[in-house]
């Protein structure tokens, strides 16, 4: 397997950090990283290999075989799981791997983009380097990145784009307003509703906007708080339409079994309402558009 792989090789978050602590403080050859990581040897290589290229790990070969040891870059990488500083692990893989950085470079650029756009801009921004990219490849990165919450990816239509912590504004009421409208078309004119689902709100102004979706959460409930009477949150069925998504919401955790580093690594496509005072709420009617909206102090 070469080093000189143009693309990014399909590993997992998981796995890099596995063998990113499986070599702190002691030298490991290929084999006994498939002894410790009970993998196969080709997957044992493609995460080496793409561990290297992100100097997490250093190659001795002086000896019979190369052995791999954590470098100081994994030792950073490792501190930040081990603290959950999934943003300082963000930073760590923009700076380090070639992949990672032009990947949030590009999309920050676009702004938000499906699959195919950012693939196109991918190669268009590569065209001149030894790195390439395909569907596989941007996958990958997207997977990292959402799981690292450094990017979000509409559950719904599948456009990726970048978080700010701060990307809540003074005027979101009228920024939902205007997406509330937008849906409520979208559904016909024979179709509007007065209730529309608190799921597809979010992810459509969380794309416009670039804010998480806990900050939305936030957001859309001290609005409600602030404006009694004129918005209100409903509950749903347990069946109802407005719980499913076409796409996933990735998430990830530190996970310490048998003392080795690890994280855990969940993909839920069952999309959350809001809850106040202990009830979930997945529906929100607008009663009257005459409304206020002061930001909470932080």
């Amino acid at each position: 397997m070469s080093d000189e792989r143009p693309t990014v090789r399909p590993v997992t978050l998981s796995r890099m950090a596995e063998l990113t602590h499986a070599c702190e403080g002691v030298s490991r050859s290929t084999e006994d990283l498939e002894d410790e990581l009970d993998v196969s040897h080709r997957r044992a290589r493609e995460t080496i290999l793409e561990a290297k290229r992100i100097s997490l790990l250093e190659e001795d070969d002086s000896g019979e075989e190369p052995v791999y040891t954590t470098t100081d870059v994994g030792l950073s990488f490792l501190s930040a799981i081990r603290d959950e500083d999934w943003h300082q692990v963000s930073t760590i893989l923009e700076t380090r791997s070639p992949h990672y950085g032009t990947f949030i470079e590009v999309l920050g650029d676009l702004e938000n983009a499906g699959l195919d756009t950012l693939l196109a801009q991918l190669e268009e921004a590569r065209e001149f380097s030894p790195y390439s990219y395909n569907q596989t490849s941007v996958e990958v990165l997207g997977d990292w990145a959402e799981r690292l919450g450094r990017v979000q990816r509409n559950a719904f239509t599948g456009n990726y784009y970048l978080t700010d912590q701060a990307a809540i504004p003074t005027n979101f009421h009228y920024l939902l307003l205007g997406v509330y409208d937008d849906l409520e078309e979208r559904a016909g004119v024979d179709l509007r509703q007065r209730y529309l689902s608190i799921p597809r709100l979010r992810e459509e102004t969380c794309e416009r906007l670039g804010c998480t979706r806990d900050d939305f959460n936030q957001a859309l409930l001290d609005l409600c708080q602030q404006n009694v009477g004129k918005l209100e949150l409903s509950g749903a069925p347990m069946d109802t339409a407005a719980k499913d998504a076409t796409l996933g919401i990735k998430r990830i955790a530190l996970s310490e079994e048998d003392g080795l580093v690890s994280t855990s690594q969940s993909t839920q496509q069952v999309m959350a309402g809001v809850e106040q005072y202990g009830k979930k709420y997945y529906y929100l009617a607008v009663h009257d558009r005459d409304i206020e909206y002061t930001q909470e102090a932080t």
